[in-house]
């Protein structure tokens, strides 16, 4: 038998398993590292966060990929020679990482990779007939799998495009088993560079679990940080939001957007809400005198509004946030002054970190990959998500 099949089969077998989860959103802030301790599969599934890290993206690296982000026209030789060079970047990380919690290769089981998603098109996007939904993370994993001697999942959401979805929000699939509880309806929203919820009835209910995306998340605010204030990366503590003033002629302006109009589940990216849109409102509405704070501040209440507008189809229950939005108190401000009958919480309460946990769900759709029977969501059969790439 093939070695790699063996290992395979000897991992899928233990009660426990040593998984690395790997995470870059559309935001580009960097590479999420979260070693997770996971026991057991499926409904049974239990999982400890052991080492989390976070590693920056130098602007070197961000500018390579924002070569081909969200874009029509590429080179095909920049994608290509990113595919291969990202997950050789990632495998040094992921070796310097281990290195720095003393952690030796040969005690992980695997590597669970998300990939640096470039571009996606669902359907109602790219509207051309007889195209189906797709989307496209690069980071090769078997330059990871080579270079790290540990084997490593990758290219997750290919597998829900296959049976029909539309490749994202993938993290129901982990709320649904970690989190959803016997008698409490959750909603758990995560805010990366795009802003999604998992909505969660409780496990007694006839109510169905529903998964979306409802618009931008940092993207947009980060990027005008970085267009008007170079040295930084994001609004840290929502600063400078807190320094400007709401122009609410633009705000209602961008809520014209007509993803916004669509029934979810839907899911979007970059390439619907990017900066050369709000650029064109700008100039439209003749907004010459529109300070980089104002414009933040404005870019801060959409986002929360684009969220608020989704979660009025739920009853009002608990909600745990995650991600880097989390993090910024301007937006929760503006969350929660649109949501007053919520209650609204960081994923901690849950016990896990709102920085790690999308990294900590992939490790744990690796897990199901290896041990479990497949997760059912929605209207999709079980699926196990993510290819395979064995060393040597």
């Amino acid at each position: 038998m093939n070695k790699g099949i063996a290992q395979l089969a000897q991992i899928a077998q233990k009660p426990s398993r040593v998984v690395l989860g790997l995470m870059s959103g559309t935001s580009l802030d960097g590479l999420d590292l979260a070693l997770c301790h996971i026991a057991g599969s499926g409904v049974h599934t239990a999982l400890e966060v052991k080492h989390f890290r976070t590693i920056p993206y130098e602007n070197d690296l961000k500018n390579e990929i924002k070569q081909v982000l969200s874009q029509t026209t590429v080179s095909l030789e920049q994608l290509t020679l990113l595919h291969a060079w990202l997950g050789r970047v990632y495998a040094a990380w992921v070796l310097e990482s281990l290195t720095l919690w003393q952690v030796d290769t040969a005690d992980v089981d695997c590597i669970a990779s998300h990939g640096q998603t470039v571009y996606h098109a669902p359907a109602h996007q790219h509207q051309r007939s007889g195209f189906p939904h797709a989307t496209l993370q690069l980071t090769d994993g078997d330059h990871i799998a080579q270079l790290t001697g540990i084997i490593t999942l990758s290219d997750f959401r290919q597998k829900h495009v296959a049976a029909g979805g539309e490749g994202a929000p993938l993290v129901v699939y982990g709320d649904t088993l970690l989190f959803q509880a016997e008698a409490q309806d959750r909603v758990l929203l995560n805010i990366g560079g795009i802003a999604n919820f998992t909505y969660l009835p409780a496990r007694n209910s006839q109510k169905q679990v529903v998964a979306t995306d409802c618009g931008p998340g940092n993207c947009l605010m980060d990027e005008a940080v970085q267009r008007f204030f170079p040295a930084l990366r994001y609004d840290e503590d929502g600063q400078i939001a807190q320094q400007g003033t709401v122009i609410e002629q633009l705000l209602q302006e961008m809520l014209k957007h007509p993803f916004l109009a669509l029934p979810i589940p839907k899911t979007t990216g970059r390439e619907v809400f990017h900066w050369d849109w709000v650029f064109k409102i700008i100039r439209r509405l003749q907004l010459d005198t529109l300070t980089p704070e104002d414009l933040i501040a404005t870019l801060t209440a959409f986002t929360a509004t684009t969220i608020a507008q989704a979660l009025r189809a739920f009853e009002p229950s608990v909600m745990y946030v995650s991600g880097g939005g989390a993090m910024n108190p301007a937006l929760m401000a503006h969350l929660r002054q649109q949501l007053p009958q919520w209650q609204v919480e960081s994923s901690q309460g849950l016990g896990i970190n709102p920085e790690a946990k999308e990294a900590a769900l992939f490790a744990l759709l690796a897990n199901e990959t290896l041990a479990g029977a497949g997760i059912a969501v929605g209207n999709l059969p079980p699926l196990h998500l993510g290819k395979i790439s064995l060393p040597g």
